[in-house]
């Protein structure tokens, strides 16, 4: 059992490693997906393919530059009664 293990784990993994990484394209000859209700027109592959700005918001990170105390918290009370 333990050969077999050391045959079949390295065939395993070098298997799961053989995935292709491409562009995403439509297959040919079938349609894209229905437009959008109420859109005016049938958005492109490629105008499917581009995020917008509430798919992939931007972030902002502030960062505090130095150590500063807490101000009293109304909410922070103890468990309990």
């Amino acid at each position: 059992m333990n050969r077999r293990f050391v045959i079949i784990m390295p065939l395993v993994l070098l298997a799961a490693a053989c995935a292709q990484k491409k562009d995403l394209r439509p297959v040919a000859g079938e349609p894209l997906p229905p437009a959008p209700y109420g859109a005016d027109h049938q958005p492109s592959a490629e105008e499917l393919l581009q995020r917008n700005s509430q798919s992939a918001p931007e972030r902002s990170v502030e960062l505090r530059t130095r150590s500063e105390e807490r101000t009293d918290d109304p909410f922070d009370l103890p468990p309990g009664g």
